[in-house]
């Protein structure tokens, strides 16, 4: 008797965590597809590179452009995005998932200074969300083009 109800809580417990899992979903990646001039990335662990053409982001990676400098970056997945980054920008990839269960994504970009221009594909399930938030703001789409634009500071 103990050892079944021993298994019933192994059971239980292994369903919770699988659960918890699928919920966060996995983590999607970007990419950078088209650079003029010069732009840096600061990845979620400190360090910092030079971008490049083709270089693959991962959530937590932040996007900074220099003056006279754009980036395109593609986003993965099965509703794909492309976000133009003008100069003198700071973008942080926020939230990058995916939860192929629910065939459900999630995406959430930080836009800290700068102007970005999104072209998204409509999202093909309700559970799923495109946010980019700003200092002042937080903006939820399902499917357009749309630009934002944040001024520093003076």
């Amino acid at each position: 008797m103990k050892m079944l109800k021993l298994l019933i809580v192994v059971c239980v417990m292994t369903g919770l965590l699988t659960h918890s899992v699928s919920a966060e979903g996995v983590k999607r990646t970007g990419k950078i597809i088209e650079l003029n001039g010069k732009a840096e990335v600061l990845f979620s662990d400190g360090k910092s590179l030079p971008a490049w053409r083709g270089m693959v982001l991962n959530e937590g990676d932040t996007l900074k452009t220099s003056k006279e400098s754009w980036i395109v970056l593609s986003l993965g997945g099965k509703e794909r995005a492309t976000v133009e980054i003008d100069e003198k920008s700071e973008l942080l990839l926020s939230r990058l998932r995916v939860d192929e269960g629910e065939d459900d994504q999630k995406t959430l970009l930080d836009l800290a200074v700068g102007k970005i221009l999104i072209k998204a594909n409509k999202l093909r399930s309700e559970k799923s969300k495109f946010e980019v938030k700003t200092p002042t703001s937080l903006i939820g789409v399902r499917g357009t083009t749309f630009e934002v634009n944040v001024e520093e500071k003076e």
